[in-house]
């Protein structure tokens, strides 16, 4: 089911993630562009590690993702430049062909198995 939710919901142009602010403990919301890629959302910090949202996620990558009334509870990662080259550059084509824009600093975001 969360797969197929995935996919119904790819095309939309932007998700609202939540993160736990590392200096407050309280929850964040942004709004931002991603893509739907393997089973995972990804998204790109234009600002890099400056970006709160990544320092936040840094400090705890326990997060939730919510588009239109579909809410899901994931972990996030940010890719390594390294180990995650060549994912990282597919990401960034899928972006690309989406947006017009693949920039920044890819993030991963692994939804949990229950969808809300």
């Amino acid at each position: 089911m969360l797969s197929s939710r995935m996919e119904d919901i790819a095309d939309k142009k932007v998700l609202y993630l939540t993160t736990i602010g590392c200096r407050t403990g309280l929850p964040r919301e942004i709004e931002i562009w991603f893509i739907v890629f393997g089973g995972r959302f990804y998204l790109f910090a234009e600002t890099g590690e400056a970006a709160k949202w990544v320092k936040n996620i840094r400090s705890n990558p326990n997060v939730a993702v919510r588009i239109g009334n579909w809410r899901v509870d994931a972990t996030a990662r940010v890719l390594d430049r390294d180990t995650d080259r060549q994912l990282r550059d597919s990401v960034a084509a899928i972006a690309v062909r989406k947006y017009g824009w693949g920039d920044g600093l890819p993030v991963e975001i692994s939804p949990s198995t229950r969808d809300q």
